[in-house]
């Protein structure tokens, strides 16, 4: 668990822990399970973790806060949601198509036997491994949806 330590309603130390709390009370005496409520008598407080709101990873970025807030009697840390750059949207779309020519290359793998000289191949099999190099021209490219890729045979 995070904590925070606060003073005069401003934040004085975060990260915090009750490690720390005890470290800079060397002459007190602290249970073995240190409550919220004693905590709070010591200005330190839990800090709840928000999740990020739900955005475009491509065109959006966020940023998990470095300071906590006091918001709804709680202390938070929060996100930051910004909007990405066109350099770092091309530097997205670059990682994504990497991942999908990666995944596209080990379907063609799983199906590499079949193009032994001494197998025959379907003609619905040839259509897949045609459809998987293909799969680059598709409208969706790099961003594709599992209804973008071809079934399996």
């Amino acid at each position: 668990m995070d904590y925070v330590k606060v003073v005069n309603s401003e934040v004085d130390t975060y990260p915090y822990s009750i490690r720390q709390l005890k470290a800079d009370n060397p002459n007190t005496g602290f249970p073995p399970n240190v409550t919220e409520s004693s905590l709070a008598e010591w200005n330190v407080y839990p800090i709840t973790h928000l999740d990020a709101a739900s955005h475009n990873a491509r065109t959006h970025i966020a940023t998990q806060q470095t300071t906590p807030t006091f918001n709804n009697d709680r202390w938070e840390l929060g996100w930051d949601i910004s909007e990405q750059t066109e350099e770092q949207i091309a530097l997205y779309d670059e990682q994504v198509a990497r991942g999908m020519r990666q995944l596209r290359d080990e379907l063609l793998e799983e199906t590499d036997w079949q193009a032994l000289s001494d197998v025959t191949m379907s003609s619905e099999m040839t259509a897949y491994r045609q459809s998987l190099r293909d799969i680059t021209t598709s409208d969706n490219w790099p961003h594709l949806d599992r209804a973008d890729w071809p079934t399996k045979p």
